[in-house]
Parts: C-alpha cells; structure tokens; sequence
C-alpha cells in the first residue's frame, strides 16, 4: 500500500487558506469595531469623564499631573502619570463593557438552549403521540 503525497502548497497558498476561513474574517471585523468602540470610550473619559473628576480634585487636569525628577545631568524627568490614569479608565470602561456584552451573549445562548430543549421534547411527544394513533388505527382496521 503506497502513500500518495499531497502536492505541497506554497506559503502564499497557505496564508490565502488562513484568511479565507470564517473566524479570521470575524476577527478582522471585531478589531476594527474595537478600535473604533476604543476611540469612543477614549473621547468619553478625556471629554466627559475626566472633567468631572477634575471638579473633585480642586480643578486640576489628569492630563497635566506629572512627576518631574532631576537628574544628575541637572535636567528632569518628565513622567506624565496623569495620562497613565486616565489610560486605566480607558481599560476599565472597556472591560467592563466587554464583560457586560459577553454576559448577555451567554445568557442569550441559554435561553435559545432552553427554548430547543422545550421544543424538542414537544416535537418528541407529539411523534409518540402520532405513532401511538397510527398504531392503534392499523391495529382496528385489522381486527
């Protein structure tokens, strides 16, 4: 018995069957509306969010705090930490939001689990049923 080879596909065949598959495309949408649902979330804490916040914190813009340390050559270090925090509510709201989306992805899938379990067992008992009186009406026209 002889094993017949496969004809080898080259690198560009390959990466045209990797991208052709259904979940690369899918992925390729979810980055794209992620980069935009990340702008929007960026504009909702810079522009919104973050202002607020300054009104608590006597005014002061997170998008000015800063850490300046001198150095030895007599210069500083500018360390603009504000920013930082400001890129952490980002992350925040953004994970939240994608907690929240797959919580009623999964709890969308139960409900459909349930319903196919509901109707299936109806389908179910109305074939018995059908069979039952099938059965029975042979069963008199034979008698």
């Amino acid at each position: 018995m002889s094993k017949t080879k496969k004809p080898k596909k080259t690198i560009a065949q390959e990466f045209a069957d990797f991208i052709n598959r259904g979940n690369v495309m899918d992925l390729a949408i979810g980055i794209i509306i992620g980069g935009a649902f990340g702008k929007i979330v960026s504009s909702l804490v810079s522009d919104i969010i973050m202002p607020i916040v300054s009104i608590f914190t006597g005014g002061t813009s997170f998008q000015q705090l800063a850490l300046d340390i001198p150095t030895a050559t007599g210069t500083q270090a500018h360390i603009p930490y504000g920013a930082f925090i400001q890129n952490i509510v980002d992350f925040l709201i953004v994970a939240f939001s994608v907690f929240i989306f797959i919580k009623l992805i999964n709890r969308a899938g139960e409900i459909t689990a349930k319903t196919t379990k509901t109707a299936l067992k109806k389908v179910t008992a109305s074939k018995t049923s059908a069979e039952t009186i099938i059965k029975s009406n042979i069963k008199k026209s034979l008698d």
